[in-house]
């Protein structure tokens, strides 16, 4: 504990950023900005029961969000195939039959029908299902400063307890190894999502745009690339204005891919192999297996992208019902795709040599190019879902504490998941480009995608598994089932895609490396700090001190210092009123606390509460996940002063007071706000001591490099800084 203390010696930087009565903007860090209490509900509605007519339109709707990485896949699965030899016939039908079974049990057996049961107060995706099994295990690993709480309204909430917890709950509770291990499962998988993001686009684009050969032989793969490159550029820079402007096209366009392909796929059935679903009896799978062994095996790369974008079915649980996306995914997508693929091996049974284009050399010439059109529309609405998602997973990063502070734009005043971060756009966009340029073949995409797809649904099974014994307490019998039955599978698929490393499968490891280097480094830095925060906090016998000093003064306006700590003060306050001499008549202490769950009620946004001296006060903005931070305007200061004014008229009808004074307190409540509004926070900048070990002096040092820029890093390396002020002001700690 002494070298955690000794690596936390800290210069800290109190930035004061002032707005006048009127409103001019002020920009905060995301971590330190006030919500908007006014935006949300504590739940999702959408998973409250509805008519069967709200259903079917949702329905409709999930067809051009949920849905698209899913209902594109033919485009590129045959062609990701790594066919050592030319197939036969017994291979495309063992193929067809493993394609068949992962949809059915993959899709239907495990997403919709267990998966989507594992929601969080409707949310839905690996951050909720984290965030359920730690509050039902009442384990707390996000942040000091969010298990350093007490005495708050949301407190049972926060703590729902399981009558007799099961000994893996117990041993959750009791092992940080355990814990630590939970978190780094949550992690990857995010990690790995973020990857699906910048493959998505990349493969469906780049598949959809190789339609051109067909008819245009003389196109070459490099014109292809360009402009799936330039289609994918474009898509980029359209994403600031939001998707609310297009987003009533996706569902057509996705209706249309989703009615095309599978009559397209009946026509070929019809006319290249009527027997086609013979194919799914299972034992087609242990000919093919015994056929080709290594080589089947190696082939299972590309077969799992099938199931590509499943998990989206529960990612997305928050945008939808539950019915909504079952009813979809049964009666649309799952016999959609079965058609395709069933169309598609069917022609290839008889053009066993076209696999490397097995969408489009089965397509009639009558229709093509109406396929063709359609096609590059539905991969543009399957990386929009990714990209879109991608965002909306940075946020919740950020919220959580995961993440650097990136900014987070709502581009829609309707829909407050529709968000965008424009440094997260351009990163995308990059990685994007560079992928199509540099590993223009879709087989090596392919075989990165495969990567991604694998290891986000065996984090969803073991994440799963652990829904099922602590918080359902399903009979041992059938977890051991379920477990066994998709370990398995997926485990197989993972060995599989795994072989593909050093032929694209390394850009998924190395994106998401950089990403879990990046999450993990944060989250150290910050928990640093607020260990030495809560050390060094200050108390209200130590302020009623310093304002004692004859020099301080108090003086006019309303100041909020945003603060890590809510049981004390922040260290920065003792700085502050050593160097200003002065404190605000009004000062409000505030914390943004983060709970484990969606979405936090507007009634329970603001708590306050006096601190016993004079003009001070304490406020908590509490927020889930799944809640929108407000980054822009200033309304939250209102919402607080109005929240304040309540609770001193509460305060008043509840003890003994004098009206007077209540009046007064409203009054100079009213006047400090229409003085001025001054925001303090603050930085801490690490410096390292004598006993620190290499470890700490390396994170800190990442830490100081994300949190603030690279010349802050180098004392936390134990580089010493030029003698020079920097701009602002440093007070030693």
């Amino acid at each position: 504990m002494a070298g955690q203390q000794e690596a936390a010696l800290a210069l800290t930087e109190v930035a004061v950023v002032s707005d006048s009565a009127s409103g001019n903007g002020h920009h905060f860090d995301t971590l330190h900005f006030p919500l908007d209490t006014t935006a949300v509900a504590s739940q999702s509605g959408h998973n409250k029961d509805t008519g069967i007519w709200s259903n079917l339109i949702l329905a409709y709707k999930t067809l051009g969000v949920v849905f698209g990485g899913l209902v594109t896949s033919p485009l590129y699965v045959y062609p990701s195939m790594p066919f050592p030899k030319s197939p036969t016939e017994e291979d495309y039908l063992g193929l067809y039959s493993i394609m068949f079974w992962t949809l059915t049990l993959i899709g239907i057996v495990k997403y919709a029908c267990i998966a989507l049961q594992a929601d969080d107060h409707g949310e839905g995706g690996t951050f909720a299902v984290y965030s359920l099994l730690c509050r039902k295990m009442n384990i707390g690993i996000l942040s000091s400063k969010h298990s350093d709480l007490n005495s708050n309204p949301s407190r049972p909430v926060l703590h729902e307890g399981i009558k007799g917890k099961s000994r893996l709950a117990k041993l959750f509770e009791r092992s940080i190894v355990a814990r630590r291990l939970l978190l780094f499962i949550a992690m990857l998988g995010t990690c790995m999502l973020i990857g699906d993001g910048i493959l998505t686009p990349a493969i469906s684009v780049l598949s959809a745009m190789n339609g051109l050969k067909a008819p245009f032989p003389s196109v070459s793969n490099s014109l292809v690339e360009a402009l799936s490159a330039v289609v994918l550029f474009v898509l980029f820079l359209l994403q600031k204005f939001g998707t609310s402007r297009v987003s009533f096209l996706f569902s057509p366009i996705m209706g249309a891919w989703t009615l095309c392909t599978p009559i397209v796929g009946v026509y070929s059935i019809i006319h290249y192999y009527p027997g086609i679903f013979k194919a799914l009896s299972p034992h087609y799978i242990i000919h093919f297996f015994r056929n080709n062994e290594k080589d089947g095996w190696v082939m299972l790369g590309g077969t799992i992208l099938c199931i590509t974008g499943s998990e989206a079915m529960f990612a997305d649980l928050g945008h939808f019902s539950r019915s909504s996306i079952q009813i979809a995914f049964l009666f649309t997508i799952y016999p959609s795709l079965v058609l395709t693929y069933a169309g598609q091996t069917a022609y290839l049974i008889k053009n066993p040599n076209d696999h490397l284009d097995g969408f489009y050399k089965f397509i009639p010439k009558a229709v093509y190019w109406p396929i063709f059109i359609i096609a590059t529309l539905a991969a543009i609405v399957a990386s929009q879902s990714l990209i879109s998602a991608t965002f909306s997973v940075i946020k919740q990063s950020v919220v959580l504490d995961y993440f650097p502070r990136v900014k987070v734009v709502h581009t829609s005043s309707k829909k407050e998941g529709e968000v965008y971060s424009p440094e997260i756009n351009y990163i995308l966009m990059v990685f994007c480009v560079a992928v199509i340029l540099i590993f223009g073949d879709g087989q090596d995409i392919g075989n990165a995608f495969g990567v991604v797809v694998s290891l986000v649904m065996l984090i969803t099974t073991i994440l799963l598994t652990l829904v099922m014994i602590i918080i359902w307490r399903t009979p041992l019998l059938l977890v051991a089932l379920y477990f066994f039955t998709f370990f398995t599978m997926e485990g197989v698929y993972v060995s599989a895609v795994l072989t593909k490393l050093p032929e694209g499968g390394w850009i998924p490891f190395a994106i998401s490396m950089v990403l879990a280097l990046i999450m993990f480094g944060w989250y150290y830095g910050r928990q640093r700090k607020i260990e030495y925060e809560l050390t060094h906090k200050i108390d209200l016998e130590r302020l009623q001190i310093l304002l004692s000093n004859p020099t301080v003064q108090r003086v006019p306006g309303l100041c909020f210092f945003y603060t890590n700590i809510q049981n004390g003060l922040t260290p920065i306050l003792g700085h502050y009123i050593k160097n200003m001499r002065s404190l605000h008549k009004v000062t409000i202490f505030t914390t943004l606390r983060y709970l484990l769950v969606p979405k936090v009620a507007p009634q329970e946004r603001i708590v306050v509460k006096k601190l016993g001296l004079k003009g001070v006060y304490a406020c908590v903005i509490q927020y889930g996940y799944a809640d929108s931070l407000n980054l822009e305007g200033d309304d939250f200061v209102s919402q607080v002063t109005a929240s304040l004014r309540v609770h001193i008229e509460n305060s008043s009808t509840c003890l003994p007071s004098d009206p007077s004074q209540v009046q007064e307190e409203i009054s100079e409540l009213r006047e400090a706000k229409m003085a001025g509004v001054i925001h303090v926070r603050g930085k801490a900048r690490f410096y390292i001591g004598k006993n620190t070990t290499l470890f700490d002096r390396i994170m800190l040092a990442f830490y100081e490099a994300l949190h603030n820029n690279c010349r802050s890093a180098l004392p936390a390396l134990g580089v010493p800084l030029p003698q020079r002020l920097e701009v602002g002001m440093f007070y030693e700690a």
